[in-house]
C-alpha cells in the first residue's frame, strides 16, 4: 500500500502531557502552550480534560485555559469529558468536539475506571445523546491495545470489539493507544488489519508511547496499514504511571520530522513545533524528551 499523502497529527501535550505532572502549572502557562501550537500550524489540539479535580487535579482549571486561548479558525479545541457532567461542563465553554475512552483490557478498566468494559461503555450512551442534540462531535480512545501492565498480551479481536462499539455508538474516528508503549510493528500492522474489519481505516488513528523505543517504527507500520492520523505530544510530555522508566508519549516534533523526510503534508510548521517544545520544557525545569529537538539545538539551531 501506499504511504497517505496528508497526515493529521492530534497534539495531545496539554491534557494528556501534563495531566500526570506533579508540579502546579499554571493557567497562563497552558493557555501560552496551546497558543504556541496553534501558531504551529497544528489543526486539532486536546486542551484539557473536564473530570473531577480529585481524580486529575492538573485539569482543574481547563474552563479557565479554554477562555484564555485565541482560537483560530479552523483548528479543533477538544477536550476529554469521560461523562455527561463532563460534557456539561465543555458546552458550557463552547467546546465542539469532546473525547471518551475505554480500555481493551477488563484488568485495565477495573482498575484505572473501577467497571468494567462493558459498563464503561454503558456509561457513554447518555453523553453520546446529549453530545448528538448539541452537535458535538465524539472521538474514541481504546487503551491498552498492544498489551496491558496487569494482563499482558492483548488479542486484536478484543480490541476490534471495543473499537467496534465506540463507533456503533456514535463516535466519528476511534484512536488505538499503546498506553505502555510494548507495541512492535508487526502486531500493530496486524491489529489494524483486524480492527480494520470493524472500523474502516479512515476512522481509525494511532496512540503510540515511546517506552521501548518503537513508537516511530510503530507509526511507520501504521502509514503502512493506510492510517493517516497520530495522537503526539510536543517535547515528549507525558509519562505512563503504569509502566516503570516509561517515556510516555512520542514527540510531536519526533513524528514530523519522520513525516516531512517521508514527504507526507501535515502543515505543521516544525521549527515553531520544537520552540513550543522548548518554552514548556523550561516552565517544567528540564531538558525536551524530543530527540529531534536535541539535535536542532546540537546542530545549532535557534
Amino acid at each position: 500500500m501506499s504511504l497517505p499523502r496528508h497526515v493529521r497529527l492530534v497534539e495531545v501535550g496539554p491534557r494528556d502531557g501534563l495531566q500526570n505532572e506533579k508540579q502546579p502549572i499554571s493557567v497562563v502557562d497552558k493557555v501560552r502552550l496551546v497558543d504556541d501550537l496553534s501558531a504551529a500550524g497544528l489543526g486539532y489540539i486536546e486542551v484539557g480534560s473536564f473530570v473531577s479535580p480529585k481524580w486529575v487535579p492538573q485539569m482543574a482549571g481547563s474552563a479557565e485555559v479554554f477562555a484564555g486561548i485565541a482560537q483560530r479558525p479552523g483548528v479543533t479545541y477538544a477536550a476529554l469529558a469521560p461523562n455527561l457532567q463532563g460534557l456539561q461542563a465543555a458546552l458550557d465553554v463552547g467546546v465542539r468536539e469532546v473525547a471518551v475512552f475505554a480500555a481493551a483490557s477488563e484488568a485495565f478498566s477495573q482498575r484505572n475506571i473501577n467497571c468494567s468494559i462493558a459498563e464503561s461503555l454503558k456509561r457513554f450512551e447518555p453523553l453520546m445523546d446529549a453530545a448528538r442534540q448539541h452537535g458535538v462531535q465524539v472521538r474514541g480512545y481504546v487503551s491498552c491495545v498492544l498489551g496491558c501492565p496487569y494482563e499482558g498480551a492483548i488479542a486484536a479481536e478484543q480490541v476490534a470489539a471495543v473499537a467496534g462499539e465506540l463507533r456503533a455508538m456514535g463516535c466519528y474516528e476511534v484512536s488505538l493507544g499503546d498506553t505502555i508503549g510494548v507495541g512492535t510493528a508487526s502486531a500493530v500492522r496486524r491489529l489494524f488489519e483486524v480492527v480494520g474489519r470493524q472500523v474502516p481505516h479512515d476512522r481509525l488513528a494511532g496512540h503510540f508511547h515511546d517506552t521501548y523505543g518503537q513508537a516511530l517504527a510503530n507509526i511507520y507500520a501504521s502509514l503502512l496499514e493506510g492510517i493517516a492520523v497520530f495522537d503526539s505530544s510536543v517535547a515528549g510530555l507525558g509519562g505512563c504511571p503504569y509502566a516503570r522508566g516509561a517515556t510516555g508519549n512520542v514527540a510531536s516534533e519526533d513524528v514530523l520530522y519522520l513525516l516531512q523526510g517521508l514527504g507526507i503534508e501535515t502543515g505543521v510548521d516544525l521549527p515553531r513545533l520544537i520552540e513550543a517544545g522548548q518554552r514548556i520544557s523550561r516552565v517544567l525545569g528540564r531538558e525536551s524528551a524530543s530527540r529531534v529537538a536535541r539535535a536542532w539545538f546540537q546542530a545549532g539551531h535557534q
